[in-house]
């Protein structure tokens, strides 16, 4: 479609062919429409005001894999970031502002509890009341892994039942919304109302349109807002929300961990060592405190950046590593993306996992495999032993790591296999750990530190490939932020690595960053401004047709016309930049003066270099149906206009076809998870 001026070229088809031969436009093509003009984007300014005022409070929630929690800030003192309340419950060795993710539902399927109350109350239950009982943890990967996800998708929960992950997505958000809903009436002193909040939910940007838009059908399913009032809530991307909050970091409330400059007196060999034990301190006495002040400046480190200077968020987490680069625009010091998202599923569960296939090694994977179904309370309290210890590895420990075994493992293995746990510990090869006599696994360090290591070196290895990329070969700082950051053994390797090209830079309260960033983007979401394109747009159409140059088995003839069938025409390519909120317009004109229904389909494709809406990988994604009957032909113009407009939103994005002799108007919202 490169000669696009010479009047009507093409028109639409109508669905997505089933084979590349059987093209429907055969039959369908009486909808079609041949476009007037080429695409140009308008920058509409309108669409980017909101109607901020009306929220008086920001919660922003942040559903991490293995933990989450919500903070929230008043908009009329937006300095003061609140952390909720501390939670009932709590784990020995694991000191922190989030809930565990764990969901608990009666044997009715009803919602139960969330959190430590859901885990406590499931660890007491009987072992076999608590077969009945369906308890998930960890699920928000699924949505990471499932390449064709629904609305209809599941989850297992630990007894093995089936379970609608849309239904459980609800009920946590839901539950966090009362929460936080309770918690701000209490502070108050009265009700509060939901259409008092603005919410914010943070997805890891490198998830799949299909699942940052689940996440959204969640929160309205939960009561969080609804499609006619879906500003009130903002999807946003977690290394966003990170990068947001660190341009608001002061020295005092990070660590620096390169050999680069001497920080707070510290050099730089010593920095990881002391500028942490300083920043436990420091975190401990905090610790009373729920409310962060967030400084209406931009902090030192962020004022030695100049216009065009790059960094890079790494936000590691319970599930994935996010990998996104970020460019300062001058003076606003507003962010641009300047490459897309990347990483993958490396977070901290894969340590998990690994522990996980140790203990199949050790004891067997049919043992294992029975017990987590059989005493599923018993296995959760192995893999909480496990976490606790897990944050007690570092690079420099000498001293071994004792895991407690539970009783009911000990006891249900002897039954299982007629032999002492201590008896397999013995026989089996793995010599770095062994038994000790108050009944636990003793691991040594390396032991431990060999569970960390598929993991970090997949996060190594990701980074070592973006670094050669041009875009990020000059970046200045790379923020480590999320859970998983709080990892010595990462942090050391980061440091390792990449310590020569970059400042690495790690906020103190490391695992609230992309709360606090999620709060102050609420509070102004028009900080980000430039995003890139996860996609390739376009629309299928017909072009004229040009032997040599077209596919034969695309040649339909209509009308004494030749033309070229399921062309994919482009609104907007992958990787392209998006300012938020801009508009990508096309006008299109009936293919035949008399038609009355124009149906426009809309397709998107990972790839950028797409030809055909045939082509493997391009998925419809929206269509547009505009009828115009009702219209005297008299009064219609003889070449009539219909306007496409694509806007890009937070993670949203519309699209709207406009007849301009009528102003009838339709609108769509892009589609991953229905077609």
């Amino acid at each position: 479609a490169t000669d696009k001026m010479e009047g009507p070229l093409f028109f639409l088809s109508e669905t997505a062919p089933t084979s590349a031969y059987s093209s429907p436009a055969r039959s369908l093509g009486d909808t079609g429409i041949t476009p007037l003009s080429p695409s140009h984007i308008v920058n509409d300014t309108d669409s980017n005001v909101s109607e901020q005022q009306s929220f008086l409070v920001v919660v922003a929630i942040d559903f991490g894999t293995t933990s989450s929690g919500y903070a929230y800030s008043f908009t009329k003192e937006p300095e003061c970031i609140h952390v909720m309340r501390r939670w009932e419950g709590g784990d020995p060795g694991v000191s922190n502002q989030k809930t565990p993710t764990t969901i608990l539902l009666t044997p009715e399927r009803k919602f139960h509890s969330f959190g430590y109350a859901a885990r406590d109350f499931y660890h007491d239950l009987d072992p076999n009341e608590a077969k009945q009982w369906l308890y998930l943890e960890k699920f928000k990967m699924k949505l990471h892994t499932t390449g064709d996800l629904t609305m209809d998708t599941d989850l297992t929960a630990a007894n093995g039942k089936k379970v609608k992950a849309l239904e459980i997505f609800a009920y946590a958000l839901q539950y966090f919304k009362e929460q936080a809903l309770k918690e701000l009436s209490d502070q108050a002193g009265s009700e509060f109302e939901n259409s008092d909040v603005r919410w914010v939910i943070t997805v890891p940007a490198i998830w799949k349109q299909p699942a940052k838009q689940f996440m959204r059908q969640a929160a309205y399913q939960a009561g969080l807002a609804s499609p006619e009032n879906s500003e009130q809530l903002i999807i946003a991307l977690e290394p966003e929300a990170a990068s947001i909050y660190c341009r608001k970091l002061r020295l005092h409330q990070m660590i620096e961990l390169s050999s680069k400059a001497a920080v707070n007196g510290y050099s730089g060999s010593d920095t990881v060592g002391a500028g942490f034990t300083q920043a436990k301190e420091h975190i401990r006495r905090n610790r009373q405190s729920r409310t962060f002040l967030v400084e209406n400046v931009i902090g030192e480190i962020w004022s030695e950046l100049e216009e065009g200077d790059k960094y890079l968020v790494v936000d590691s987490g319970g599930g994935t590593v996010d990998l996104t680069v970020h460019q300062i625009r001058l003076p606003e010091g507003h962010l641009k993306e300047l490459y897309k998202a990347t990483g993958g599923p490396y977070g901290s569960l894969g340590v998990d996992y690994e522990f996980e296939k140790l203990l199949c090694k050790i004891f067997g994977e049919d043992f294992i495999e029975q017990f987590k179904i059989k005493r599923p309370a018993a296995w959760v309290d192995l893999m909480i032993a496990f976490e606790s210890r897990k944050r007690a590895a570092a690079p420099d420990r000498t001293n071994p790591l004792n895991i407690t075994l539970p009783f009911s493992f000990i006891d249900y293995y002897k039954k299982f296999r007629g032999h002492s746990v201590e008896h397999a510990l013995r026989k089996s090869n793995v010599d770095f750990v062994k038994w000790s006599s108050q009944g636990m696994l003793r691991m040594s360090p390396d032991a431990m530190n060999a569970l960390f290591k598929p993991t970090i070196d997949s996060i190594i290895e990701h980074l070592r490939d973006l670094f050669q990329k041009p875009e990020v070969s000059t970046v200045k700082f790379l923020f480590l932020v999320g859970g998983f950051a709080e990892a010595p053994l990462l942090q050391q390797a980061v440091q390792a690595a990449f310590g020569d090209k970059c400042r690495i830079i790690i906020p103190q309260d490391v695992g609230l960053t992309i709360l606090k960033g999620a709060v102050l983007f609420g509070l102004d979401p028009a900080v980000i401004k430039v995003r890139r394109s996860p996609l390739t747009y376009g629309v299928g159409v017909l072009n004229r047709y040009v032997e040599g140059k077209h596919p034969p088995e695309k040649l339909l003839v209509k009308d004494g016309t030749r033309w070229c069938t399921d062309v994919f025409d482009k609104f907007i390519s992958a990787d392209q930049s998006v300012a938020l909120g801009e508009l990508v317009k096309r006008s299109y004109t009936p293919a035949k003066p008399s038609q009355l229904v124009i149906v426009i389909n809309i397709y998107s494709s990972e790839h950028d270099d797409v030809s055909f809406i045939t082509d493997p990988g391009v998925k419809k994604c929206g269509t547009l149906r505009l009828d115009l009957t009702g219209t005297s032909g008299t009064a219609v113009p003889a070449r009539r206009e219909i306007q496409t407009l694509m806007q890009f939103g937070d993670t949203e994005i519309k699209a709207t076809a406009i007849d301009i002799a009528t102003s009838k108007s339709v609108k769509v919202g892009i589609d991953f998870l229905n077609y």
